[in-house]
C-alpha cells in the first residue's frame, strides 16, 4: 500500500523521532512496565506505522465490505443495514422456568434464543438417572423428552424466532425435539431459522463433553449435515466452536486456529459423504470468544474471515461466495468473569462486546456480572442486554462499516495471528489431521500450556487482575443471586415418570429398535431419531441405544 521510496523515508523519520523524542521521554522516565503484552502473551511494540505492514496490498487482504476476502465484513452495510442478533444464552432450572425467561427478554428487546442446557442433558441422561444426581437444572435447563421441548417453546413463535441450542454429543436427539416441536405447532422444517452447536471435535480438545468415540460422532455431525442440506435450508447444522476452547486457557491464535482447523474437518467428512461444498458450506457457522485484549481480539476475527475466504474458496474449491463466508456468533469470556468484585464485570463484558461488535459479529451474547457465582439472576441478564442495545444504540460505533480497518496496530495484528494460524495448519497436517492431533494429545497440551503460562503470569503479577491481585480491598461486593424453584427437580421426575407409564410404549420399542440397527449400518440417522423423539423416547433412551452400538469414549492416558 506504500510505495518503497516512501517506506524508506518513513524509515528515516522513525529513526529520528527515536533519537530526538523518545529517547529524552525514556531517559527521564521508565515506561510503566518492562514489556506489554496481550492477553496472548503476545508482545506489544511502543508505535506501530507503515513499516509494520509493508507487505499488505489493500485489494488482495483489506479489501471492501461483503467482498473477498471478506476481512472488513461479510456484508456491505453491515450494521447500518441490519444490528447483530441479540441472543442471550438462557437455561436454568425446569423448562417452565426457562420459558418464562425467554419470554421476558424478548419482551426487552432480544432478537433470537439462545438455550443453555443443564450438565445431564448435555451428557446424554435423563433427569432421573443416577448418574445425573445432584445435577438438575445447575448450568442450564433440563431436556429428557419432546414433552420438555414442547414446554420450553411453548407460546414462542418458531417460524419467527431463530434459536441457538449449545448441544454437542446429543445434538441430533436435542434437534430431532425442537424439529418435532415446531410440526406440532404446524411450523414446517424449512421454515425454522437457528443453529446447533453440534461441534464434537471441540468436545475432544477442550469441553469434554463427549459420549462416543469420535468416529461415529463424527457420522453424526455429518448426518445433521446432510439431513440439514436437505429439508432445513435456513437451519445452521455446525456452529463450530472456538469459544470453549479460549475457555480451557488457549490463546487468541489457538483458538483462532483449532477452530478452523475443525471446520475444515467438517467439510471434508461432508465431502466425502457425497454432498457438494456449495450445497452445505453456505450454512456452516462459527462461535467465538471475546476476551479481555480489546485490539486482539478484533484482529482474530478478522483474521478469521480472511483464512476461511481464502480455504473454501482456493483449497475446497467452492464456487458460490455464500460458501466462502465465515459467519459468526460471538460470547463475552466467562473465564474472565470474577467472583471478587462482581459489579467489575459489567465493564469487563463492556469492553468484551465493543470488541465484538468492531470485529463484525453477527450475533452476540452479553455475559452476565453475576456469573462466576451464579446462574444469572434476571436483572443481571437485564443489564448484559442493555449493554449491546448502549453500544448499538448510544456509541455510534455501529454508523459506519470496519472503523479500525487500516489501522497499523490492528491490521500488524492482524497479519501476525493469521500467520501464526497457518503455522499451527502445517502442524496439525504433520500429524495427520485432527483426529490423529487429537488422539496424540496435540490440542490438549498446547492448550494447557498456555493455560498454565497464563495463571503464572497472573500469581507473578506480570499480569494485572482488577479485584484479583490489584485494588483487592477487603470489601465483600454482594449483589442478589439467582433462586431456582426448590420443588423443580421434583415436577421434572414426575413429568419423567408420567411420560413413562402414559406413552405408546410398543411404539418406543420399535422406534428404538430401528434405530439401533440403523446405527449398525451406515443410513442417515436423523429419520430414525426423529420418529423415537416423536413416539416420546427419552434422551437417556436414544442415547442408551447409540452407545450400545458405538461404545463410550474415555480420554487416552497421556493427558
Amino acid at each position: 500500500m506504500f510505495s518503497l521510496s516512501k517506506l524508506e523515508e518513513l524509515r528515516q523519520k522513525l529513526q529520528q523521532w527515536e533519537e530526538t523524542t523518545l529517547q529524552p521521554s525514556l531517559s527521564s522516565g521508565k515506561e510503566r512496565k518492562e514489556s506489554f503484552i496481550t492477553t496472548s502473551s503476545e508482545p506489544i511494540h511502543r508505535l506501530y506505522t507503515p513499516l509494520d505492514i509493508t507487505d499488505m496490498d489493500f485489494e488482495r487482504d483489506l479489501g471492501f465490505p461483503g467482498e473477498y476476502p471478506y476481512m472488513r465484513g461479510i456484508h456491505p452495510t453491515m450494521y447500518r443495514g441490519k444490528t447483530w442478533t441479540m441472543r442471550m444464552f438462557a437455561g436454568f432450572g425446569t423448562a417452565e422456568e426457562t420459558n418464562e425467561r425467554f419470554k421476558y427478554l424478548l419482551e426487552q428487546g432480544q432478537t433470537g434464543l439462545s438455550v443453555a442446557f443443564d450438565l445431564p442433558t448435555l451428557m446424554g441422561y435423563d433427569t432421573d438417572s443416577p448418574e445425573a444426581l445432584g445435577e438438575f437444572g445447575k448450568c442450564g435447563v433440563a431436556i429428557s423428552s419432546l414433552k420438555d421441548m414442547e414446554i420450553l417453546l411453548e407460546g414462542i413463535p418458531l417460524d419467527k424466532v431463530s434459536t441457538s441450542m449449545t448441544i454437542n454429543s446429543p445434538a441430533a436427539v436435542i434437534w430431532a425435539m425442537y424439529i418435532a416441536t415446531a410440526e406440532k405447532q404446524g411450523i414446517k422444517p424449512k421454515q425454522l431459522r437457528g443453529t446447533i452447536q453440534n461441534d464434537i471435535l471441540k468436545e475432544y480438545i477442550a469441553q469434554k463433553e463427549y459420549i462416543f468415540p469420535p468416529a461415529p460422532s463424527m457420522r453424526l455431525v455429518t448426518d445433521t449435515v446432510e439431513y440439514g442440506t436437505q429439508r432445513l435450508p435456513q437451519w445452521n447444522t455446525i456452529s463450530i466452536s472456538g469459544y470453549h476452547i479460549r475457555e480451557a486457557g488457549s490463546t487468541a491464535t489457538q483458538e483462532l486456529a483449532f477452530t478452523l482447523a475443525d471446520g475444515m474437518e467438517y467439510v471434508r467428512w461432508a465431502i466425502e459423504r457425497g454432498l457438494h461444498i456449495d450445497d452445505f458450506a453456505p450454512r456452516l457457522s462459527f462461535f467465538f470468544n471475546a476476551h479481555n485484549d480489546f485490539f486482539e481480539e478484533i484482529a482474530k476475527y478478522r483474521a478469521a474471515r480472511r483464512i476461511w475466504a481464502h480455504e473454501m474458496r482456493y483449497n475446497f474449491h467452492a464456487e458460490n461466495p455464500r460458501s466462502w463466508l465465515l459467519r459468526f456468533h460471538t460470547q463475552t469470556a466467562g473465564v474472565s468473569l470474577t467472583a471478587q468484585q462482581p459489579e467489575n464485570n459489567i465493564v469487563r463484558v463492556a469492553l468484551q462486546a465493543l470488541a465484538a461488535v468492531l470485529g463484525g459479529t453477527q450475533s452476540l451474547h452479553t455475559n452476565s456480572m453475576d456469573e462466576a457465582l451464579a446462574l444469572p439472576s434476571q436483572h443481571a441478564a437485564t443489564i448484559a442486554l442493555r449493554t449491546q442495545q448502549i453500544i448499538n444504540e448510544e456509541s455510534g460505533v455501529a454508523n459506519t462499516v470496519d472503523p479500525l480497518g487500516g489501522s497499523f496496530f490492528v491490521e500488524a495484528m492482524t497479519n501476525r495471528i493469521e500467520k501464526q494460524a497457518r503455522e499451527y495448519f502445517d502442524r496439525i497436517d504433520n500429524l495427520g489431521g485432527v483426529l490423529p492431533a487429537i488422539s496424540a494429545g496435540f490440542f490438549q497440551r498446547e492448550i494447557s500450556d498456555s493455560a498454565y503460562r497464563y495463571q503464572r503470569e497472573l500469581d507473578s503479577e506480570v499480569r494485572v487482575g482488577i479485584g484479583i491481585n490489584a485494588y483487592a480491598g477487603e470489601d465483600h461486593f454482594a449483589i442478589p443471586l439467582l433462586e431456582m424453584d426448590p420443588k423443580g427437580y421434583q415436577r421434572q421426575a414426575e413429568r419423567l415418570e408420567e411420560l413413562r407409564r402414559t406413552r405408546d410404549t410398543g411404539a418406543v420399542g420399535q422406534s428404538l429398535d430401528r434405530l439401533r440397527i440403523a446405527c449398525q449400518g451406515t443410513e442417515n440417522l436423523m429419520p430414525h431419531i426423529l420418529q423415537a423423539v416423536r413416539a416420546y423416547a427419552t434422551l437417556g433412551e436414544i442415547i442408551g441405544v447409540m452407545k450400545e452400538v458405538f461404545g463410550g469414549y474415555e480420554e487416552p492416558t497421556w493427558i
